[in-house]
């Protein structure tokens, strides 16, 4: 048996929106089940994002930390943000996440992985990027407002965040997946094997 994840779409006999927020809305949809039952499935239906674990040669992680208000906590974070358009070039949002939240720029992007935040009861998708070749971007730097005006940066050992994951100090979704699946691509064919930063990505494809 192949072990890979597959679309599929059950019927819908019905949807509705009840709340409509600024980024994101709220989805009921009535799902007919396998024995032709039929049940309610609430979402949030969300735009998608991209997260980017930027690399520099000494071998340090760029993270930030920012008040998180659902989860009641500051968390150490990659530069991560959400896609502004249907159809935007991953790439180029993460390229513009990059530079706006650390002022810094990428000479090599490669696709370190993709995943879905909360499939039980969100569609977010979100594409983590890996940048090396770092250095600083050209011009002013972003202004920031609100939860980012607040913003801490800092330049971290890779093996520290792994320690600080496996530790249970360390919890944000991106930095987690990201650090350890730069872990597990060093331990497989190595970073240049991973895909290139325009690969296809089926769960908001976008205009390369």
């Amino acid at each position: 048996m192949t072990i890979k994840d597959t679309p599929e779409e059950w019927e819908v006999r019905g949807t509705e929106t009840p709340f409509v927020g600024n980024k994101t809305s709220v989805r009921t949809d009535d799902v007919v089940m396998p024995d032709g039952t039929v049940v309610h499935r609430d979402y949030q239906v969300h735009p998608g994002s991209v997260a980017v674990l930027a690399l520099d040669d000494a071998d340090r992680v760029l993270v930030l930390r920012q008040y998180r208000h659902p989860v009641r906590h500051k968390l150490w974070e990659i530069p991560a943000g959400l896609l502004d358009v249907p159809g935007e070039n991953p790439l180029h949002a993460a390229q513009r996440e990059l530079y706006e939240e650390a002022h810094v720029k990428a000479e090599d992007w490669r696709v370190l992985t993709d995943v879905y935040t909360t499939p039980g009861g969100c569609d977010e998708a979100v594409r983590i990027f890996l940048a090396r070749g770092l250095s600083e971007a050209e011009g002013e730097r972003f202004e920031v407002e609100d939860e980012e005006a607040d913003m801490e940066l800092a330049r971290v050992p890779a093996e520290e965040l792994v320690r600080g994951v496996l530790a249970g100090e360390l919890h944000n979704n991106c930095l987690v997946v990201g650090v350890l699946s730069l872990v597990a691509a060093r331990a497989g064919d190595g970073l240049d094997a991973l895909r290139p930063a325009q690969s296809p990505w089926p769960a908001r494809p976008f205009e390369a």
